[in-house]
C-alpha cells in the first residue's frame, strides 16, 4: 500500500510528490516521516530489535549488530516487497554494536573484543564458532559502543570514545586501525569523543566521521560534528576544545583551539551523529551524488529535542557549502518513534537506515510521479 504523505520542500520541484510504504510495525515513524519529493521511505524489516550497524556481505545478506547481544542476518530484495527473512545469528555477545564484512567473513565488535566469523554466508544456519582478532579493548560501557570499518587502505578502523562526557584520558578519544588479524594496531586521529560513524570519501579516500559533543554546556552549545582525516596524526581537540572554538571550561588549558583540527560542518547541539555515508549511488538526482548523509541518533537531555532525523551536508571539494534536512518525522514534540543509527547505500542506489528505537531496517529510493 502506497500512502502519500507532505514533504518538507528542500529544493526539488512542488510537482513532484514523495511516497511513504506503510508496514504496521512502524505505524508512527510511517505517520509521520517526510522525504523530498519524489523519494519513497518504506519499511525493510520491522523485525530486528535494537538494530545499529549495518554491513553487507558478497551474496547481499545485510548484517546487523546490535546494542544489547545479538547480531542479526537478513535475507530478502529489499524493494521488492517481499518480507526478508530475519535470522538471529550470534547470542550473548558483549554490545556487539560494530558489523564489517571482508573476504567473506564477518567481522564484530563488542565493547572489549573483535570477532571474525569465517564464510559466515555459506553457514548463516548455524556459525561455527568465532576466531579472536583482538580481546584487550577498553572495557568501558560509557562511549564503548563500537563502529568498525575497512578503509580503502584494507585496515579496519576502529573508534575508541571517551569513557565520560569529558575527561583527559590518553587512552581513549581515539580512531585506531589495525591489519585484518588484529596486529599492527597504531592510533590513526586522536581528540575524538565518541565517534560511532566512519566513512571515506569516493573519489580523496580520506576518512570522515562523527563526532559526539559533549553534554551540560547548554541547550545549544557545543555543537556535534562531522569532520574529515585527510592523513593520519591529526587532534580533534577533545577534551580542550569542542566545535573547533569552545575552549571547555575544566579541560581548555591542554591545548589551543587553534593547533586542532576544525570541523568541516558544526551539526545541532546534542543531535548525537552516528552513521555516516557518501551517497555513491545514481539513481537519487544529481545533487546527492557523493555529498554526506548523516544518522542524527537525537538528543537526549536537551529540553527541546533536537536530531532524530537523517541530515545532507553538502560539499564543494573538501568544504561544506550548506547543511539541510533529508529524512525527519522520528519524532514529534515530546513523542519519540524512531532513532536513525546508521546508513547503507545499495548497488540499486537506494539507501538503508538502521532504526534501534523502533527495531526496523527502512528504505529510501526515488522514484518520481509526474
Amino acid at each position: 500500500m502506497k500512502i502519500l504523505v507532505p514533504t518538507l520542500a528542500l529544493v526539488a520541484s512542488a510537482l513532484m510528490t514523495s511516497q511513504v510504504l506503510a508496514s504496521s510495525a512502524t505505524d508512527e515513524v510511517l505517520r509521520n516521516v517526510h522525504v523530498p519529493p519524489g523519494f519513497v521511505f518504506e519499511v525493510y524489516a520491522d523485525n530486528v530489535p535494537d538494530a545499529r550497524e549495518m554491513a553487507l556481505g558478497a551474496k547481499n545478506t545485510l548484517f546487523v549488530g546490535t546494542s544489547k547481544d545479538k547480531v542479526y542476518a537478513i535475507t530478502g530484495t529489499p524493494g521488492s516487497g517481499l518480507k526478508p527473512t530475519v535470522r538471529i545469528i550470534a547470542r550473548s555477545l558483549n554490545v556487539p554494536n560494530g558489523v564489517a564484512f571482508r573476504d567473506n567473513a564477518l567481522y564484530v565488535a563488542e565493547i572489549h573484543r573483535i570477532l571474525r566469523f569465517d564464510d559466515i554466508e555459506s553457514n548463516l544456519e548455524r556459525l561455527p564458532p568465532p576466531k579472536v582478532v583482538r580481546d584487550d579493548l577498553p572495557r568501558d560501557h560509557h562511549h564503548g559502543m563500537r563502529y568498525i570499518a575497512f578503509g580503502p587502505d584494507g585496515k579496519l578502523y576502529v573508534p575508541i570514545g571517551a569513557p565520560c562526557n569529558v575527561c583527559n584520558e590518553p587512552r581513549y578519544g581515539l580512531i585506531t586501525r589495525m591489519n585484518p588479524d588484529g596486529t599492527g594496531q597504531e592510533i590513526f586521529a586522536r581528540g575524538v569523543r565518541n565517534s560511532v560513524g566512519l566513512t571515506w570519501h569516493p573519489i580523496t579516500k580520506a576518512l570522515w566521521f562523527s563526532d559526539n559533543g559533549r553534554d551540560y554546556l547548554g541547550e545549544n552549545a557545543p555543537p556535534c560534528e562531522l569532520n574529515a582525516a585527510p592523513r593520519p596524526g591529526l587532534d580533534f581537540g577533545f577534551p580542550y576544545c569542542h566545535g573547533g572554538g569552545i575552549k571547555d571550561p575544566d579541560f581548555g588549558k591542554l591545548g589551543e583551539c587553534a593547533n586542532s583540527t576544525p570541523p568541516v560542518q558544526r551539526l545541532g547541539a546534542h543531535v548525537a551523529p552516528l552513521g555516516v555515508k557518501f551517497y555513491t549511488g545514481t539513481t537519487f538526482p544529481q545533487r546527492y551524488r557523493n555529498q554526506v548523509l548523516i544518522a542524527e541518533h537525537g538528543s537526549w537531555n536537551r529540553k527541546v529535542k533536537n536530531g532524530y532525523r537523517v541530515t545532507m551536508v553538502q560539499l564543494d571539494g573538501d568544504k561544506s557549502t550548506r547543511y539541510e534536512l533529508f529524512v525527519t518525522g522520528f519524532t514529534r514534540d515530546d513523542d519519540v518513534y524512531g532513532r536513525p543509527v546508521d546508513l547503507l547505500v545499495l548497488d540499486d542506489g537506494s539507501l538503508l537506515i538502521s532504526d534501534d528505537y523502533a527495531g526496523a531496517i527502512y528504505r529510501v529510493s526515488y522514484a518520481p510521479v509526474h
